[in-house]
């Protein structure tokens, strides 16, 4: 069995930033503060969790941050991921953009008319994500290939052969 995860042994000045920090507005400073001062007292995760509320996962991350970075854990980092890539892109795009030209009854839908979830779900089951993927995703990739999903009806067509004479109103 694994010992109980423990802060290393704090200096001085590293106890003296987080007694500082439990007199910090900073909900964030204080709270991550509590768990290692605490932890150095020799309590255990589970203790601490118990003691000022949390889980017992949260404090153990909060005393490997502290172990790998120092005070520099007090400090609140930003949320937002490191890179961010398009789900659907080159490729996918192009196909995505041809599944459009056709009805969505050629992938045996009820539907003669696209909407973006149908969209999705097809592109999943075409293989185009490996995941459904919401129709937030599809409404980006619609912007990057220039299409407005307003102007869909402009290129949408019937498979009627009349189709065309109907649209223009010239039907006697």
């Amino acid at each position: 069995m694994k010992p109980p995860l423990k802060i290393r042994p704090l200096t001085e000045g590293e106890r003296q930033q987080l007694e500082d920090a439990l007199h910090a507005t900073d909900a964030f400073a204080l709270r991550r503060a509590q768990y290692l001062l605490a932890s150095a007292r020799g309590l255990v995760p589970h203790q601490i969790a118990a003691t000022y509320g949390g889980s017992q996962q949260n404090v153990r991350n909060v005393i490997r941050a502290f172990n790998a970075h120092g005070l520099e854990c007090l400090t609140s980092q930003s949320r937002r991921p490191k890179t961010v890539r398009p789900l659907l892109e080159g490729a996918q795009l192009e196909r995505l953009q041809h599944l459009l030209h056709q009805s969505p009854r050629t992938f045996g839908k009820k539907q003669s008319i696209w909407s973006q979830s149908l969209l999705a779900e097809v592109a999943y089951e075409e293989g185009l994500t490996d995941q459904t993927v919401s129709y937030e995703t599809i409404r980006k990739a619609l912007l990057r290939l220039g299409a407005n999903w307003k102007r869909a009806k402009h290129w949408i067509t019937s498979p009627d052969p009349q189709y065309a004479l109907k649209k223009s109103g010239e039907n006697a």
